[in-house]
């Protein structure tokens, strides 16, 4: 085969100026937009209903790959079938079981662009204009967080490589300015493994998986007890640092909550940069959830003193509704990017500085990356902030009067019944007078719920017992939709119950 004639046989695979290119990308997403829609309008439940078990064998059946190729709309006939109908169908009025959140139109068009080019967000050569759009959008982050105009950060997979990047940066730093120590060039030094890092009971599993990552394991993280409302108790972190301290042990850092995963419970970030200021420590915010309270006029308030964080998580495929993954890590102060920074001859080498150049991997634990800030920049250019503010607003205002609803069920205990955002916890408490026997009915409620594909909630557990979560992101779900779910979970409830005492 001639060497014209291969390269031509593999113009119809590519997007490119030819007309073969250009024909095959239209009829290619012409396709997969008809058949997506057509599944959305004929199944239009929160989930097919389709077991574990069975899914599982339907997807091992699958064809995975074809020798000489097949035409795309064979394929996609065959992912409809096996793969689209049994999604949770997260844009589901009924789908509000986890920080899992209906993608805005205007960024699912923004995920289009990204694909089609396809930058890489490690080094400016690889996305010129990307590059000072990600830069410019950070800036605009900063100052939405009322940080100072040396402040910095960089887009991320979302909250828990933030976490990680975080105390990654908060290791180093403790490590160079009260040791003399550079991790990057001698790894942990010998105090490592006295270095400990302070949170609420309610923080973030990544808080723990991220100080195993960092050489400092599982042990090094301090678990503060939380009040009344699952926010971090002051009187107990600051016995907890004396206690660290008498024990000849190093605190590092304090990890605050905005937004814990099951309450959405905000720490006292106030009082707890005093504590983080007064010991000389480096305070990281994980704001993944409550992040985006700085859109809300309303709400805005529960983020004071986040200002004061060294490091912010901030999360966009949750209240900010942007399609999976999109997040950011905030820094305070640029210059702690340091810590981090590594060159590489062929990706950012040091002339490039010199020569005004950005290479955005000198801001990442990733290299390679994509351009996501493309869709918060769409997003908020098309929906428009002041539309942001009202969805977020609306969805902490319908978890207010979901709280009032549960009330009004006798068989319903509500565990947090002054919601900070919008994510709510309860259960269904027969009275029965056996924990095991009511855990047992609660996660058979939730696994129910969805197996009949009414509903989407999750399960989680709260000093042993098995609850019921509501995660109420979504701004189309309406208190009509919530009293239907409860009126089925008390249907389902009563039954499960009047077997058990059968």
């Amino acid at each position: 085969m001639k060497h014209s004639e291969t390269v031509d046989s593999f113009d119809r695979f590519f997007l490119h100026q030819g007309e073969s290119g250009l024909k095959a990308y239209e009829e290619a997403v012409q396709m997969t937009k008809d058949i997506l829609m057509s599944e959305i309008e004929e199944h239009p439940s929160p989930y097919s209903g389709k077991r574990p078990d069975e899914l599982e064998k339907s997807i091992e059946k699958m064809r995975l790959s074809s020798p000489s190729g097949e035409d795309i709309e064979t394929v996609l006939t065959d992912i409809k079938e096996q793969i689209m109908r049994h999604t949770i169908r997260v844009s589901h009025p009924k789908s509000i079981a986890h920080l899992h959140c209906p993608p805005l139109i205007a960024s699912i068009a923004a995920e289009m662009i990204i694909s089609a080019f396809n930058q890489s967000m490690d080094s400016w050569d690889q996305s010129p204009s990307a590059t000072y759009v990600e830069k410019e959008m950070i800036h605009w982050l900063c100052r939405q967080f009322n940080y100072p105009s040396q402040a910095d950060g960089a887009f991320t997979s979302g909250g828990t490589q933030s976490n990680y990047t975080g105390l990654l940066l908060a290791r180093d730093y403790f490590c160079q300015t009260r040791l003399n120590w550079d991790v990057k060039k001698k790894g942990l030094p010998p105090e490592a493994r006295r270095m400990k890092i302070l949170c609420s009971e309610s923080a973030h599993f990544s808080v723990r998986k991220s100080a195993s990552q960092l050489g400092l394991g599982e042990d090094s993280v301090i678990p503060v007890k939380i009040d009344n409302h699952f926010r971090m108790s002051m009187k107990d972190l600051d016995h907890k640092l004396d206690e660290i301290k008498k024990k000849g042990n190093l605190p590092i850092a304090i990890a605050a909550t905005c937004g814990t995963t099951d309450f959405g419970s905000i720490d006292p970030m106030p009082l707890i940069a005093e504590a983080a200021k007064k010991h000389n420590l480096w305070l990281h915010v994980d704001a993944a959830y409550g992040g985006a309270l700085v859109l809300s006029g309303r709400h805005r308030y529960k983020l004071n003193g986040i200002q004061e964080a060294d490091s912010i998580a901030v999360d966009f495929h949750k209240l900010f509704y942007q399609p999976i993954s999109c997040g950011a890590l905030l820094l305070k102060e640029s210059k702690h990017f340091q810590l981090m920074k590594l060159h590489a001859d062929y990706l950012n080498p040091e002339e490039d500085v010199i020569d005004g150049m950005i290479n955005l991997v000198e801001k990442s634990v990733q290299t390679t990356r994509r351009f996501d800030a493309l869709k918060l920049l769409m997003a908020l250019r098309i929906v428009g902030t002041e539309n942001f503010a009202r969805m977020i607003d609306y969805t902490i205002h319908l978890a207010n009067d979901t709280v009032k609803e549960i009330e009004r069920h006798e068989a319903f205990e509500i565990i947090n019944k002054k919601p900070e955002l919008n994510a709510l916890v309860f259960r269904y408490t027969p009275g029965l007078g056996d924990t095991d026997k009511e855990n047992q009915i609660n996660r058979k409620i939730q696994q129910s719920l969805l197996i009949q594909g009414f509903a989407a909630i999750a399960k989680t557990s709260v000093f042993g017992k098995t609850c019921l979560k509501l995660t109420l992101l979504n701004p189309r779900t309406t208190l009509s939709d919530i009293r239907e779910i409860l009126r089925e979970i008390s249907l389902l409830g009563h039954q499960m119950t009047s077997k058990k005492e059968a």
